[in-house]
């Protein structure tokens, strides 16, 4: 039987994914509500792409639809589904670095050698759109090493406890708090020389 929409509102997020395990859509729609946008900025920090976070977070919450079945109570729902966005977009990352460079050893026929030229653009609405400010501080998100990229977008935008962190990236506490800190002094490097520069 399903609860009447309004109490699903007042429901916590545990409760509304056991309700939706229960085959009540609404709760599942209710989460979507209160994730969409927190997934969209996770991901967009991670990528550095509005329209790529968008996709991948849709990619996220049919993986959460079709897996709704796989949540156990002794997780946080929340560090559940950032497993979930953060392995979708993990994924998404390694077939584009198969397929994003261009082989052009075919132009120097004398040569059997490969080159590979990194296939990347930038699109013209990421400037237009974004302050200066936000965007040098993405483009510094975006030069860090994956290691560090991750626990520090789950740290300092997403604002997640250590703990939390360690459960979805699956790092030992000591590590995550380790990383946290060299990638914050990574990240303080790379804006001194942008604002230098």
């Amino acid at each position: 039987m399903s609860l009447d929409k309004s109490i699903y509102k007042k429901l916590s997020d545990e409760e509304l994914i056991l309700e939706f395990q229960k085959e009540n859509v609404e709760a599942f729609s209710e989460l979507v509500l209160r994730y969409k946008d927190k997934v969209v900025n996770f991901l967009y920090r991670y990528t550095g792409d509005r329209d790529e976070a968008e996709d991948l977070a849709q990619d996220a919450f049919v993986k959460l639809y079709r897996s709704k079945h796989l949540y156990k109570e002794i997780a946080k729902f929340s560090t559940w589904f950032y497993t979930i966005a953060i392995n979708t977009a993990r994924t998404d990352s390694r077939k584009k670095s198969r397929y994003n460079a261009m082989s052009i050893s075919d132009y120097d026929p004398e040569n059997d050698k490969d080159y590979e030229i990194p296939a990347d653009v930038q699109s013209p609405d990421e400037y237009a759109n974004a302050g200066i400010e936000n965007y040098y501080i993405q483009k510094a998100i975006d030069s860090l090493e994956e290691s560090f990229k991750q626990v520090i977008i789950l740290r300092d935008i997403e604002d997640m406890d250590y703990e939390e962190i360690a459960q979805i990236t699956g790092l030992p506490l000591g590590t995550v708090k380790s990383r946290i800190n060299r990638g914050r002094e990574k990240l303080k490097k790379i804006l001194n020389e942008i604002y230098k520069a």
